[in-house]
């Protein structure tokens, strides 16, 4: 988990650092060159303009209706993270017992901690990475939306509710249900486990608190438009945790049983 949570602040990082360099300022168009341009950027330009124009021009819903379509397209990766972070849960109390039994902070007896701890997550399934998959995935077609919000100049313009596309929200009512949507879908995530595994897991209590202040203060500054895909994809997110965790905590139960 401390793993996860570095890594989610390094691609954020990397997404502010990103969105300030090279072509931002350059139209998107079917003619641009390059690999970032041709097979990211320009096919999600595409796409939000095709279903803008099926809209009656309106790019708001447009973004709305693309996001819950990418969003779609990463459930497997997202359904695969819950298994996992559940899986994880249930094996926390035998990774505490190798953690007691190896002790000693010697490299032979952490080297045997580390192949204990491998085979108990072979024996059960676990793969302690599978979390963060979908951060990795997400990350350039975050980056991308940026760049195609900015270099598409009907999207930049348009204006959608109260706010315009292409400038951050003068209420900041988007950051803030972005950031409370984010810290919901968290806390869906660590339904279930026990005071324990929560002990035991201070990673994931800090990633519950971390990761909507980042996405909060970032979508404070980012265009509008970005801060939408973050509010409907996070909406997404919750509904889906609720309706992926429900059947998995009755399996549970009846597995208890």
């Amino acid at each position: 988990m401390r793993k996860k949570v570095i890594l989610t602040a390094a691609l954020i990082g990397l997404l502010v650092l990103l969105a300030g360099c090279g072509q931002i300022n350059e139209d998107i168009t079917s003619d641009s060159t390059g690999f970032w341009n041709v097979y990211f950027v320009y096919p999600l330009s595409w796409l939000i303009t095709y279903f803008a124009e099926l809209f009656g021009n309106d790019y708001g819903l447009s973004i709305v209706v693309v996001t819950i379509l990418i969003r779609s397209a990463l459930l497997p990766l997202n359904i695969k993270q819950l298994k996992s972070s559940k899986a994880m849960q249930e094996i926390q109390p035998q990774i505490t017992e190798l953690k007691q039994k190896y002790s000693s902070k010697d490299a032979k007896t952490q080297q045997k901690l580390q192949q204990e701890t491998m085979a108990l997550f072979q024996k059960n399934g676990v793969n302690p990475m599978a979390g963060c998959l979908p951060i990795l995935v997400q990350m350039p077609i975050l980056i991308a939306f940026y760049h195609a919000i900015m270099r598409t100049a009907e999207i930049e313009k348009h204006e959608f509710l109260w706010f315009q596309l292409g400038q951050p929200d003068p209420y900041f009512i988007l950051p803030i249900v972005a950031a409370g949507a984010t810290f919901l879908q968290q806390k869906l995530m660590m339904a279930g486990m026990s005071n324990q595994s929560n002990n035991m897991m201070p990673q994931m209590t800090m990633m519950l608190y971390m990761m909507p202040i980042m996405i909060g203060v970032t979508a404070i500054f980012f265009p509008s438009a970005l801060a939408l895909y973050w509010v409907v994809g996070n909406i997404f997110m919750v509904a889906q945790t609720v309706f992926i965790r429900r059947p998995m905590m009755k399996d549970a139960g009846g597995n208890e049983k």
